[in-house]
């Protein structure tokens, strides 16, 4: 015979509150939005269908077309869900920056805190947000609709970034600043992939999923790199 409660846990059995309608669809959308990032990581937005997604939870596909019309708008609600918060993120720390410097930045200390804001989020952010990365990764590649995605998201905090480079190098030609930016973007979006190529060339030596590693050393080799074309070209402008 099973053994009957307490008066306290029948009690408390009792004034449990159950979970709200809102609060099972917010949850039921988290877990659609979690399950599609990783499969759109993996296989970008032709390589995944909304049964996918259904079969990976475990539920009807039709349940997913309750939640979203379709593929484009799974898709972009999964981009936009944490595009929101790693740019917010990265302009309040460049806002905080440039405070701190009082107004005069350096080009090691805007770069440090727009890539190691961003990086902090992949090292500490469980495996959701690297599998983010990689799936932003896929769409900063994809110039028949991802430029306009990261447009969206992505230009000002780029350009806040930009406007600090600026005030780093006043000297400097906007051109190369520009260039700067475009090259640093390139190696960070090739770092979010994950690609594995740098595990095998270096035989385990270096991992691609290290984010800590690169976190110790991108900034500082960016930046001498943007001095570096933005030094030279200004010494060809005076000859």
């Amino acid at each position: 015979m099973k053994p009957e409660s307490s008066p306290a846990a029948q009690a408390a059995k009792s004034t449990r509150k159950k979970p709200t309608q809102a609060e099972r669809r917010a949850e039921t959308t988290e877990k659609i939005l979690d399950t599609a990032e990783y499969l759109f990581s993996k296989h970008g937005l032709y390589g995944v269908t909304l049964k996918d997604v259904a079969k990976r939870i475990g539920v009807h596909h039709t349940l997913i077309n309750y939640y979203f019309d379709d593929k484009k708008q799974l898709f972009d609600a999964v981009f936009a869900r944490r595009a929101v918060e790693t740019s917010g993120r990265r302009m309040q720390a460049l806002d905080d920056y440039e405070r701190a410097c009082g107004g005069e930045p350096s080009v090691e200390g805007a770069l440090h805190t727009y890539l190691d804001t961003d990086l902090d989020l992949y090292i500490q952010g469980g495996e959701g947000w690297r599998n983010y990365a990689a799936f932003a990764a896929q769409v900063a590649n994809t110039p028949e609709w991802g430029a306009e995605m990261m447009d969206q998201h992505f230009d000002p905090v780029v350009l806040r970034l930009i406007g600090l480079l600026k005030k780093a190098l006043p000297d400097a030609n906007e051109e190369d600043i520009f260039w700067g930016y475009h090259f640093v973007t390139g190696a960070l979006v090739l770092t979010l992939a994950r690609t594995g190529r740098i595990d095998k060339l270096s035989g385990g030596l270096c991992r691609s999923d290290d984010f800590a590693a690169v976190k110790q050393r991108m900034a500082a080799f960016m930046a001498a790199g943007i001095k570096e074309i933005c030094e030279q070209r200004g010494s060809d402008r005076q000859v």
